[in-house]
């Protein structure tokens, strides 16, 4: 069972990424890190392969790499893409999140 969830919209943008990017075939990294506004910034990049402390998932034929300490703040999210006239790029639902910041890129658990 999944605990990390992609959107139709985030997976088809994410392997468009993967082309443009020269990365087809890697997983996608979603943590975090401390930072932000909130305390902390979510993370996302592509990796060739995960390490021993991920936990791996697949959603809508994407790998999801996830460090398994990250877990505990990170369960059930939602990854979406959204493409608007103001912004661009992924947003993150996360049932964790106690309150998101207004820039959209950090979060308070």
């Amino acid at each position: 069972m999944n605990a990390i969830f992609l959107t139709n919209s985030a997976s088809e943008n994410i392997k468009r990424l993967q082309l443009e990017m020269n990365c087809k075939g890697f997983g996608l990294r979603f943590g975090i890190s401390g930072g932000g506004c909130s305390g902390y910034k979510y993370i996302i990049e592509f990796e060739e392969d995960s390490d021993n402390k991920d936990l791996t998932f697949e959603d809508k034929g994407v790998k999801i790499f996830v460090n398994s300490e990250h877990m505990i703040k990170l369960k059930n999210s939602t990854i979406d893409w959204v493409d608007t006239l103001m912004e661009s790029g992924f947003k993150i639902n996360n049932p964790q999140a106690k309150q998101p910041c207004g820039c959209g890129e950090s979060v308070n658990f």
